[in-house]
C-alpha cells in the first residue's frame, strides 16, 4: 500500500467532505480515505498495482470538486499558514463589504419597526417603487460578494450531491426571486392605479432575508477561516524550529547550504547558538544541546563523540563536527510534523458519525422544506407565508456545526499538544483516552530512571566505605555490565583514582573476580560467595533488609574474607509518585508490569502506591495481561519506553510511549 496526499478544492462543509470520501472510496484498489475539511487535504492509501493518483483525481472531479497530488516539492513550496491567513483576510474583506450593504438594507426595511425615523423618500404609497428598487440595489452587491455560495451550491445540486452551500443558495435564491417577482407585481398594479394590491406585495418583500442569510453565513465562514489559521499556526511553529541553512565541509571547505540539501554522510558544523539541521552523530568535539522543544528536557544535554543529535535542537555551547544520518525531510522534526498532520487528518469516532449524518442531512432538510411549503399552502395560508416557512427550514439548518467542530477540536488539540511535546498519532486515540480506567506501567525507564546507581555501602572486616568502593570500582573497571557501571560511575563522581585490575574473570550470572593492588577481589551475588567459600552470614540480615526496599546487594570479598556489601538500585523518577497520585485522583487504577524480581517490584509498589504489580514477566506476558484486563471490560492504556514494551503498547486501547524511549516503542504507541 502507498499513501498519497492531495489538495482538494471546492469543499465548504462536512457534506462536501463526505461526498469526496465516498467518491474516492468507490475506486477499486483504494484501502482508506481521509479528507481533512479544515486543511482542504486528503490522504489515500492505494494499491499501486490496481489504481493510481490520476484515478483518484478523476473521481474527485466527477464528484464536483477539484484535486491535485501533493509531492515533496509542492509540500515545501506551500505554506499552510500563508494559505490560511490569506483565506482569513479574504473572508474578512467579504464580511465587511456584506455588512456595509446589509446595514442600510435593514434600516430601510426594518427601521420603522424599531421606531427609527425613515427618510420620507422611502415612505408612502407614491414611493413604493423607490422603496423596493433601493432594497434590490442594496441586495445585488451582497449576492455578488457571496456568489460562490450559489455557484458551489447549485453545482453540487446538479451533481446530485447537495451540501450546506446548496441550502444557503436555495434559501437566499428563493427569497430574492420571490422579492423580484413581488417588485414586478408592484410595478404592474401601480401602473393600473391599484395601490392597495401593490402595497400587499410591498409588505411581502424578502430582500433583507436574502442579505441576512448570506451575511450571517459569511460570519460563520470567517470564524472557520480564523480557526484554520490558528490550527495551521500550531504546525508552523514546529516547522519554524528547523534552521534554514547549515554549514557543511565539502572538499575541505566550509560552505553554507540550504538545510534540506545536507545529504546523508555530509559533515556539518555545530557552534554555540546554531540549530541542528538534521539528525546526526558527533564525530569530533563536544557540545551541550538544548533539545527541550523535542523531548521536554529543561536542561541542555552534554554530547560527546558517538552521541546522536536531533534536528531542531540548539547548541548551548561548545563546538562539534556532526555526520548527517538522516536528511531534513526524514529527520525527527519532520516525523513529528507528519505525525501531527496525520493525526489531524484522521477521524475520531464522533467525526465519522458526523459524516454519516451529513451525507443524508441536506436531502432530508430540502424534503422537510418542501413538505413545510405544501402543508402551509394546504392549510390555506398565502404563498408568501408558506415560502417564508420553507426558507426558514432551509436557513436554520445551514450551520454544519458538528461536522466543523469535531475536526477543528482535533486539529487545535493535536497542534497544541505538539507544542508541549505530546504527539498524538490518531484522533481515535485522542477520543479513546478519555474513557481509560486502567493504566498499565512498565517499571524500568518509566517509573524508574532506567539507570542503576550505587545507593549506599556497608563495609565489614575493618575496611572504610571509600576504600571498599574504590577497590570494587577498580575490579569492575573491566566489566560492561550495568551494575558494574553503577560502581565505576560512583567512583568517578567521588573523584577516586582507580587501580589497574589484573587476572580479570567474569562468572555469568554470578559476578567478577580480579587482582587489585595485589589483593584478590571478588564481587557478586550470594551464590558466587557460597561457591567461593566466603562466609557472608554476618551481612545477610542487612542484605535482606535492603533487598526488601528494592535494592540489589552486591557482596564484596577481599582475599577470601567478606569486606562489605554495595547496594545498587534503579532510582524512582521524581515525578512518578505525583503521576500515580494523579491517576488515583482521576479514579484510574494503576498496574505495574516488570521483568524484574518480585521483591524489587513490591518495594516500588509500596513507595509509589501502585494498585497492583506483576513481576518476572517476559515481553509477551505483558500483552497477555493487558488482554486479560480488557476481557474484564476495562479500557486500558499502556505506558512504556522499551523494545520489550512494543507488543503491549500495540495491544492496549491506547499505547503511550515515553519520548526518550526506543524507536520501536514510539512507533508502536498511539501517543
Amino acid at each position: 500500500m502507498k499513501k498519497l496526499k492531495f489538495n482538494v478544492t471546492g469543499m465548504s462543509c462536512a457534506v462536501c467532505q463526505a461526498h469526496v470520501e465516498k467518491a474516492v472510496s468507490k475506486i477499486q484498489g483504494v484501502a482508506e480515505v481521509n479528507v481533512n475539511l479544515l486543511a482542504n487535504k486528503m490522504t489515500v492509501d492505494i494499491d499501486e498495482g490496481v489504481t493510481n493518483a490520476q484515478e483518484v483525481i478523476k473521481a474527485v472531479d466527477g464528484a464536483g470538486y477539484g484535486a491535485s497530488e501533493i509531492n515533496d516539492n509542492a509540500e515545501k513550496s506551500s505554506s499552510p499558514v500563508a494559505a490560511a491567513q490569506d483565506e482569513s483576510k479574504k473572508m474578512k474583506k467579504r464580511l465587511w463589504w456584506s455588512v456595509g450593504f446589509l446595514i442600510p438594507l435593514f434600516y430601510i426595511c426594518m427601521g420603522h419597526m424599531a421606531n427609527i425615523p425613515i427618510p420620507p423618500i422611502f415612505t408612502g404609497h407614491k414611493n413604493m417603487m423607490i422603496y423596493a428598487l433601493t432594497q434590490l440595489l442594496l441586495t445585488v452587491p451582497i449576492i455578488a460578494i457571496n456568489f460562490h455560495y450559489f455557484s458551489n451550491g447549485f453545482k453540487n445540486l446538479l451533481h446530485r450531491s447537495p451540501n450546506m452551500d446548496s441550502l444557503i443558495a436555495l434559501g437566499a435564491a428563493a427569497s430574492f426571486i420571490y422579492s423580484v417577482y413581488g417588485t414586478y407585481r408592484m410595478a404592474f398594479f401601480m401602473g393600473r392605479g391599484d395601490l392597495a394590491a401593490a402595497h400587499e406585495y410591498m409588505m411581502n418583500l424578502y430582500y433583507e432575508s436574502c442579505g441576512m442569510i448570506l451575511t450571517l453565513i459569511t460570519v460563520g465562514k470567517y470564524l472557520e477561516a480564523r480557526s484554520k489559521g490558528k490550527t495551521a499556526d500550531a504546525v508552523n511553529k514546529l516547522v519554524s524550529l528547523a534552521p534554514k541553512t547549515a554549514v557543511v565541509i565539502r572538499d575541505g571547505v566550509e560552505t553554507e547550504v540550504p538545510a534540506e540539501s545536507v545529504m546523508v554522510g555530509d559533515i556539518f558544523l555545530l557552534k554555540a547558538g546554531w540549530s541542528v539541521p538534521c539528525d546526526g552523530v558527533l564525530i569530533e568535539g563536544s557540545c551541550a544541546v538544548d533539545q527541550s522543544a523535542l523531548t521536554g528536557e529543561s536542561i541542555p544535554v552534554d554530547k560527546a563523540v558517538g552521541d546522536r543529535v536531533m534536528s531542531a535542537s540548539v547548541s548551548a555551547g561548545g563546538f562539534a563536527k556532526v555526520r548527517c544520518e538522516k536528511q531534513a525531510k526524514d529527520s525527527t522534526l519532520s516525523q513529528i510534523i507528519a505525525l501531527v498532520e496525520d493525526a489531524s487528518a484522521s477521524k475520531a469516532p464522533v467525526a465519522r458519525l458526523a459524516d454519516k449524518i451529513s451525507a443524508v442531512f441536506v436531502p432530508v432538510v430540502i424534503t422537510i422544506a418542501l413538505i413545510s411549503l405544501i402543508v402551509w399552502l394546504l392549510l390555506g395560508y398565502s404563498f408568501a407565508f408558506a415560502l417564508n416557512m420553507a426558507i426558514s427550514v432551509l436557513v436554520i439548518s445551514c450551520p454544519c456545526s458538528l461536522g466543523l467542530a469535531t475536526p477543528t477540536a482535533i486539529m487545535v488539540g493535536t497542534g497544541k499538544a505538539a507544542q508541549f511535546g505530546i504527539l498524538i498519532k490518531s484522533a481515535e486515540s485522542l477520543e479513546t483516552s478519555h474513557s481509560i480506567d486502567t493504566v498499565v506501567l512498565d517499571k524500568t525507564g518509566t517509573c524508574t530512571e532506567g539507570k542503576p546507581e550505587l545507593i549506599s555501602s556497608q563495609p565489614f572486616g575493618g575496611y572504610g566505605a571509600d576504600e571498599l568502593i574504590r577497590l570494587c570500582g577498580s575490579a569492575e573497571s573491566g566489566s560492561s555490565h550495568p551494575l558494574a557501571k553503577a560502581v565505576t560511575d560512583s567512583c568517578k563522581d567521588k573523584g577516586f583514582e582507580l587501580s589497574p585490575a589484573e587476572s580479570y574473570t567474569e562468572t555469568a550470572g554470578g559476578g567478577i573476580s580480579a587482582v587489585v593492588e595485589g589483593k584478590n577481589v571478588l564481587i557478586g551475588n550470594k551464590r558466587l560467595m557460597d561457591n567461593s567459600g566466603v562466609d557472608i552470614s554476618a551481612a545477610e540480615k542487612t542484605a535482606h533488609a535492603h533487598a526488601d526496599n528494592g535494592e540489589i546487594p552486591l557482596y564484596a570479598a577481599v582475599d577470601g574474607k567478606l569486606a562489605g556489601i554495595l547496594f545498587i538500585a534503579d532510582k524512582i523518577k521524581e515525578t512518578s509518585a505525583e503521576a500515580i497520585s494523579g491517576f488515583k485522583k482521576a479514579g484510574i487504577e494503576t498496574v505495574m508490569l516488570t521483568g524484574d524480581n518480585e521483591k524489587t517490584a513490591k518495594a516500588i509498589q509500596k513507595k509509589l502506591g501502585i494498585s497492583q504489580v506483576r513481576a518476572q514477566l517476559m515481553p509477551e506476558d505483558k500483552a497477555t495481561i493487558i488482554k486479560e484486563l480488557q476481557d474484564q471490560g476495562k479500557k486500558v492504556a499502556m505506558i512504556g519506553d522499551g523494545i520489550n514494551d512494543a507488543p503491549a503498547l500495540t495491544t492496549a486501547d491506547v499505547g503511550i510511549a515515553i519520548g526518550a524511549g526506543q524507536d520501536i516503542a514510539i512507533e508502536s504507541a498511539d501517543i
